[in-house]
């Protein structure tokens, strides 16, 4: 893990396609899914580092960390 934010993972109904989203509560609307939780936390680590980017480029403050990123919230 290359960032301090904690990752909240959910299973994600058949109704819903099956699966698991990871959620990053500190960081607005950042999230992604996998087959996996193991996947799914892999894809959200891409959506952090563009998350991160993305509000470094339009100037935007980056929220500090609430949770140290070694919690890995599974609900």
């Amino acid at each position: 893990m290359t960032h301090p934010y904690a990752i909240v993972i959910e299973a994600l109904s058949e109704e819903d396609g099956g699966g698991y989203v990871a959620l990053v509560p500190d960081l607005p609307g950042c999230m992604s899914d996998g087959e996996t939780p193991e996947e799914a936390v892999s894809n959200v680590e891409d959506a952090v580092s563009e998350w991160l980017e993305a509000a470094k480029e339009m100037g935007r403050a980056i929220p500090a960390p609430k949770w140290h990123h070694d919690e890995v919230l599974c609900a």
